[in-house]
């Protein structure tokens, strides 16, 4: 019996890591000219690493990127260019999930035809 819950888990996980990121890349970005503003990102990755293969058993959080941005005076540690370039590069990523998702329904699809 096929179990489309476990076949879709894993995907649900990325595409609600991706989702997060871009939703904490857009904060930075709007953030970009607050004094103090601290840049915030998504870990994920690192803990999946750490954790094995079971992408199911871990959890994204966001954390706070203390580091300090040479010339910049008012505290503010966002680059923008580096955000839109992380911004580009999550599109790119959460783009070729949902592809794999569509794939995989039309798989399931002709199966059951």
């Amino acid at each position: 019996m096929l179990n489309l819950d476990n076949m879709f888990r894993s995907d649900e996980k990325a595409l609600d890591v991706a989702a997060m990121r871009n939703k904490v890349i857009n904060q930075n970005i709007a953030n970009v000219n607050t004094p103090g503003y601290k840049r915030s990102e998504v870990k994920f990755e690192e803990y999946l690493q750490a954790a094995g293969k079971n992408i199911s058993d871990v959890d994204a959080s966001v954390e706070k990127d203390l580091s300090i941005v040479e010339g910049r005076i008012d505290g503010n540690n966002v680059v923008i260019d580096k955000e839109m370039a992380e911004l580009a590069k999550n599109t790119i990523r959460y783009n070729a999930m949902i592809r794999q998702v569509s794939s995989k329904m039309e798989r399931i699809k002709s199966v059951l035809r």
